[in-house]
């Protein structure tokens, strides 16, 4: 019996050694079709427009800067401010500018002729003729950002640098540079090259597990197969095409598969970007529209403004409806990114939960009790019963309330001072509300008139960005709610999120009772 089970063993094995190639060459041919188009031509093409982005982006981020210096140029012009403190405050905004992914991309200023005017992480250099300074190449990269600066008003240049405030390494680095003209200086900031490759170095390497997990799977649906198919010779033709009819249900089975974990991990790859993009366009659409009132002023006295070789009219004309374009292509690639990840099984909670304010107060208030005990003697919580539910993402909304708990604590500068949280239902407005009142230092109106633009804090030293509050409101806005705050000098600081209850839509901007 024992002769014969070996005996069968080894004519199967035999026949799996047998077997015809062409069940092996479809399922590789696929695999090294996929990996070919994947790691030779997507991430080479990746690299190109993710390049191209933040090029665009280190564009306008000067741009802005550009055009808030030229708002102190204006002042000093007009007699308002004496020169040397409008060029001051001009320096003291750029240096302490922060953004990126870890807040330590920059600005830096110098002259034409060079002299390094100002830069946040050498400040050895300032005040410093730097004509002679050069990159580890070799390259004279200020005298390159004059002539860049004298030929065109503005550019691109690529040099080596330090890594943002580690001067111990060196990468390459590319700038764009914009000369000032009224004091002669060149306004620049910086992307690091490493930056995108590293992106495309985590996406080349999710792409690379999913692969090898696809050849995986393939590899043992094929010898599955195959150990089937070289079954007893009677039943050899049978069996064989049975495997024919199961192989192609496989191999789509497999496909399937994959390319939803494919699709998942690209899916979120491609969403954090991109949902900066869409807060970096209402950033700008907000400083084009407060910008707007400044430059027509200017034109109204007989100016002429030129950016990029573009009239001010024609700018006027044409960026309201660029910034709209832009917003509506990034929309719709989320959108687009929301139906890969409806189909990859993935999709994250959108906004249809019912939510209880009073519930999600709770849960915030646990989280940062610790935070709350440190710095007062005096809390109160008191929740309104019986709160008809919002709909929205319980998540999002708990967020708000962190952020704004958070700041409540920091605007505390004394344990006798308090804060009280209370919620509420306005019936005739169809709307629910959640307060947090601190009893702080409190704002003045041009603090409070600014507190949810982005990037702007009054605790930058200690470490903010700016980014909480504006966060906030717009995930307010994103239910159909609003973000308000009241707040005097001296006597502390209420702040509101108001939402519309049972999903309805909220009335215009104004304070809770």
């Amino acid at each position: 019996m024992r002769a014969e089970l070996k005996k069968s063993a080894w004519l199967k094995i035999r026949r799996i050694q047998a077997a015809p190639t062409k069940i092996f060459l479809p399922a590789l041919a696929a695999v090294a079709l996929l990996a070919v188009t994947f790691f030779w031509l997507v991430p080479p093409r990746m690299e190109a427009h993710l390049m191209d982005r933040k090029r665009e982006m280190i564009r306008a981020l000067t741009e802005v800067v550009w055009s808030t210096v030229q708002h102190y140029a204006d002042q000093a012009q007009a007699g308002s401010l004496p020169l040397a403190e409008a060029q001051r405050r001009a320096i003291d905004l750029l240096r302490g500018l922060r953004y990126g992914p870890d807040g330590k991309d920059y600005f830096w200023i110098n002259d034409m002729h060079p002299r390094m005017v100002m830069h946040p992480y050498r400040s050895d250099l300032e005040g410093r003729d730097v004509s002679d300074f050069t990159d580890p190449t070799g390259k004279h990269l200020f005298r390159t950002f004059v002539e860049t600066a004298r030929r065109h008003g503005a550019g691109f240049v690529d040099y080596q640098w330090q890594w943002q405030d580690n001067p111990k390494k060196i990468v390459t680095k590319i700038s764009y540079v914009k000369e000032f003209v009224p004091w002669g200086w060149i306004i620049g900031t910086g992307v690091y090259v490493e930056d995108v490759r590293a992106q495309i170095g985590a996406i080349v390497h999710h792409m690379s597990l999913i692969f090898a997990a696809i050849l995986l799977v393939v590899i043992v649906l094929v010898g599955y197969v195959v150990w089937e198919g070289a079954g007893v010779e009677s039943r050899r033709k049978k069996a064989q095409e049975l495997a024919d009819l199961q192989r192609e249900q496989l191999f789509q089975a497999a496909k399937m598969a994959s390319l939803g974990t494919l699709v998942s991990g690209v899916a979120h790859e491609i969403n954090n970007p991109i949902t900066s993009v869409l807060l970096n366009i209402q950033v700008f659409e907000k400083y084009f529209q407060g910008s707007l009132p400044v430059l027509d002023g200017h034109c109204a006295e007989g100016r002429t403004l030129q950016f990029g070789g573009m009239s001010y009219d024609g700018l006027r004309q044409r960026m309201p409806q660029l910034l709209r374009d832009a917003r509506e292509g990034v929309t719709r690639v989320k959108q687009i990114v929301g139906e890969l990840k409806d189909f990859a099984g993935q999709r994250p909670s959108d906004l249809r939960d019912r939510v209880d304010l009073n519930q999600m107060a709770q849960k915030a208030i646990a989280l940062v009790e610790h935070m709350i005990k440190k710095n007062t003697d005096t809390f109160e919580a008191t929740l309104a019963p019986g709160l008809p539910p919002v709909a929205g993402n319980d998540q999002r909304l708990e967020q708000v309330v962190l952020n704004l708990l958070v700041n409540a604590c920091q605007a505390l500068s004394d344990r006798r001072q308090g804060i009280f949280v209370s919620t509420g239902h306005d019936a005739g407005r169809h709307e629910v509300w959640l307060a947090v009142r601190d009893t702080g230092a409190g704002m003045p109106p041009e603090v409070l008139e600014r507190v949810t633009d982005p990037f702007f804090t009054t605790r930058r030293d200690s470490g903010g960005i700016g980014l909480g509050l504006s966060i906030s409101d717009t995930i307010a806005r994103d239910h159909g709610g609003r973000l308000t705050f009241a707040s005097r000098e001296g006597e502390g600081t209420t702040a509101t999120l108001i939402l519309p209850a049972n999903g309805t839509t909220g009335g215009p901007r104004g304070e809770a009772e």
